[in-house]
């Protein structure tokens, strides 16, 4: 998806993180932008793939699931599609990544407590085509998922760090 975002685009994008229930009215009077074209580059930059699911970062320990971990898969690479398939189908598997390295995936998994999770890790290393995991569980979350400090910077609002 390599595209090119404007200044315009930043600004846009920052109020509708600000504000995400905003109105195309209310988006464009915050970015000084008419109403047409507002409604207009959010249909590109949805196009575009640039906005992904507007679904609400919801805290899993609200739904009963305060452990957070991830777990560094090793797969046999002709199985990959079919074990990021059977990833897809575990609720607790919040995110999977490919990566570069010793571990193929990395796989952000949610429990219950200390049994959830022994249960969830050996239900993924059960998975046909896993050879092996690494589970690290997440003591404190320091640095939430952020796009905001790129979107200023890209709008002009905020100086490049050297």
């Amino acid at each position: 998806m390599p595209t090119e975002l404007d200044e315009r685009d930043a600004r846009l994008l920052l109020a509708l993180a600000e504000n995400p229930r905003g109105t195309v009215l209310a988006l464009a009077d915050q970015v000084g932008l008419s109403r047409n074209t507002v409604q207009a580059r959010l249909a590109r930059l949805e196009e575009l793939g640039v906005l992904g699911t507007f679904e609400r970062r919801i805290d899993p320990a609200a739904l009963g699931y305060p452990l957070t971990a991830f777990v560094t898969v090793r797969v046999v690479q002709r199985e990959l599609a079919e074990v990021a398939d059977a990833l897809d189908r575990v609720p607790e598997v919040l995110e999977v990544h490919g990566m570069s390295g010793e571990g193929d995936l990395l796989v952000h998994v949610v429990a219950r407590d200390a049994d959830d999770l022994y249960r969830i890790a050996g239900q993924l290393l059960a998975t046909e085509g896993v050879e092996r995991t690494t589970t690290s569980l997440v003591m404190r979350s320091l640095v939430g998922f952020r796009t905001a400090p790129l979107l200023r910077r890209l709008a002009g609002s905020e100086p490049p760090t050297p």
